[in-house]
């Protein structure tokens, strides 16, 4: 066999393989002498079929498959022989003259290839890395809340601001009916929660549900209703009160700090607020970390400048599907899979060029880690060193979860690296700061 390579540019390129008898012969005819030994045909003893009416019946297509088995083997080899590094897979072109009574062929292959580029991390003007805080007006919240959470519960007969009001929403029409607890902080509108303000247990009070609840969730939470039906709801319905319960604080005191952390791990209010901020700005670092990702991801691929075998991509994305697909579908994919593309080649020199690959007892470690989070939920607080290699074991048999956690773990790899090397300046807020600025809402 010959493989010879055109480069068109310096991201196309064709591959030819040129095939002769002696490349395949030999394979052939062991196959269709062993077809001939099992071969079951009318009129004939197994075993005893002329070898003629084996390779007119069986020829062609033991030929075919044999062939097209060394074309790929051959393309494999010569790729990494080679070291080419290419996008997407090879594209056999067209041959309408291919003549499968020949005893040599010759096929071409389009291959696109990846562009070389430099990734610069810095940037002029510093990418923003949030540092979020837990402000006074978060912690206080909080407080109170664990103060509700573990108060005591007084029965009342009739509705004041803070209490918590159970009830019934109905619309028989609209199939609506939920019992459920509410508090005024989820209504939206003082004329809304004026309507609440005094009523006692039986009261039926009328209300509209459009513009009724602050968040757009609680329109499902409350009446139990499909997202789609929540949309734009705007019909009567009637809360029936069936109960009004008001919440008496907890004292802040050494037994509500037992229950909340273990005993004596807090012994004062001021302690019991360092603990809060701590734990809310431990969450708030994750939320952190994927502003900052997403960031110098979209850095990275706005001002790493290089062409790709857009046409050749388009092809291969015609026929890389479970459905193929015409020019202008495959045209339309394209574009909505660019950015990512051009990521993927960012992050792939970054991670070879600064080793930031994952080996495997990284990976085994990493998933130990998360198994451990995973039991703690769960009250499994000490698990044995067996018991997490033999999970960690399990977990890493499985394909799907050990591509998974290695973008996982290689995502945290160039954070960390994003962290050191990129041109950041952090800057702190609280959290409702952060969500508007961010999320602008």
């Amino acid at each position: 066999m010959n493989i010879t390579r055109e480069n068109i540019d310096t991201l196309n390129a064709v591959i030819k393989l040129d095939i002769s008898k002696e490349d395949y012969g030999d394979k052939v005819e062991k196959i269709l002498t062993d077809y001939r030994k099992t071969a079951n045909i009318p009129g004939f003893r197994k075993g005893h079929v002329p070898m003629g009416m084996v390779k007119k019946q069986y020829g062609k297509a033991v030929l075919i498959d044999e062939v097209n088995k060394l074309i790929q083997d051959a393309l494999s080899k010569y790729l990494v022989e080679e070291k080419l590094d290419v996008l997407g897979n090879p594209l056999p072109k067209a041959q309408d003259d291919l003549d499968w009574n020949s005893d040599s062929f010759s096929f071409e292959f389009e291959l696109g290839l990846a562009p070389n580029f430099d990734v610069k991390l810095t940037s002029k003007k510093p990418l923003k890395h949030y540092k979020i805080i837990a402000d006074k007006k978060m912690i206080d919240d909080q407080v109170k809340h664990l103060q509700k959470q573990y108060g005591k519960i007084i029965a009342k007969q009739e509705v004041s601001q803070d209490d918590e009001i159970t009830g019934v929403f109905k619309n028989e029409e609209h199939d609506i009916e939920n019992s459920t607890t509410i508090t005024l902080d989820k209504i939206k509108g003082k004329a809304n929660a004026k309507k609440f303000i005094g009523a006692k247990v039986g009261d039926v009070i009328t209300l509209k549900t459009k513009g009724l609840f602050n968040e757009d969730q609680d329109v499902i939470n409350m009446l139990k209703v499909s997202d789609d039906a929540a949309k734009g709801l705007n019909v009567e319905v009637t809360f029936t009160v069936s109960e009004v319960n008001a919440r008496e604080l907890a004292d802040l005191d050494q037994d509500l700090f037992d229950k909340l952390f273990g005993k004596d791990n807090v012994k004062s209010a001021t302690e019991l607020r360092e603990k809060i901020k701590e734990d809310a700005e431990k969450q708030f670092v994750q939320q952190s970390d994927q502003k900052l990702l997403n960031d110098v991801t979209e850095f990275l691929v706005e001002n790493t400048k290089f062409d790709l075998p857009s046409n050749f991509l388009q092809k291969w994305i015609q026929t890389a599907g479970d459905e193929e697909l015409d020019e202008n579908q495959a045209k339309e994919e394209y574009e909505k899979s660019e950015k990512s593309m051009r990521y993927q080649l960012i992050e792939g020199k970054l991670v070879t060029e600064n080793n930031l690959q994952v080996n495997f007892d990284e990976l085994k470690e990493f998933s130990k880690k998360m198994i451990i989070g995973q039991m703690a939920q769960f009250g499994q607080m000490n698990p044995s060193d067996k018991e997490l290699d033999d999970i960690a074991a399990r977990v890493l048999s499985n394909k799907e979860e050990v591509k998974r956690l290695s973008e996982q773990l290689t995502s945290q790899k160039l954070l960390t690296f994003y962290k050191e090397k990129a041109n950041l300046k952090i800057k702190e807020l609280p959290y409702d700061k952060f969500v508007k600025e961010v999320y602008g809402s």
